[in-house]
């Protein structure tokens, strides 16, 4: 499945983003930061993480309505993606 250039550099925005928080995390344990802000920020790097996933999903959903026979083809029949979606929902 060919995902649009626009969607593949968002969720290369998103990795990055996730990147950065998960140093800043490993730079509050290093400086014996309070657990309760290094929790915050675990959930705010996994829920930044979740997002780029379902951005993905949301793009071979979209690919597989708008072309079902060429992702079946692709491997991508809409009940494949659709269980991608429910492993991260």
């Amino acid at each position: 499945m060919e995902l649009p250039e626009e969607v593949t550099e968002d969720i290369r925005r998103r990795l990055r983003k996730v990147g950065g928080q998960i140093a800043g995390i490993e730079r509050m344990l290093d400086e014996a930061r309070e657990c309760r802000d290094i929790v915050t920020q675990i959930s705010a790097a996994n829920h930044a993480l979740e997002q780029a996933g379902f951005r993905l999903v949301s793009a071979g959903l979209k690919y597989c309505i708008e072309n079902p026979d060429a992702a079946e083809a692709d491997g991508y029949p809409l009940a494949t993606v659709e269980k991608m979606f429910m492993r991260l929902a």
